[in-house]
């Protein structure tokens, strides 16, 4: 399952952190198609996570009239800090 608006890599978050996206599923729940990805910084909990893919494309307000996506992909490759 791919999609033309998601490819897997690192991706940025608009607040700064980095995330691995691994792929694409099917949600059980409702068949909505879900970005998996794993955070590449250390915190507590459960390092991978779902989220929709219209949510992973969106893209954000900062603040000032400026948007930008939620997530920017990166490369294929952990940037270095």
């Amino acid at each position: 399952m791919q999609s033309p608006d998601f490819r897997p890599g690192v991706y940025r978050h608009y607040k700064g952190q980095h995330y691995l996206a691994l792929g694409l599923a099917r949600a059980d729940e409702n068949d909505e198609i879900v970005v998996v990805y794993t955070r590449l910084y250390v915190r507590e909990g459960l390092p991978m996570s779902t989220r929709r893919l219209a949510v992973w494309n969106e893209v954000v307000s900062t603040g000032g009239g400026v948007s930008v996506p939620r997530f920017e992909y990166v490369g294929h490759s952990t940037p270095a800090p």
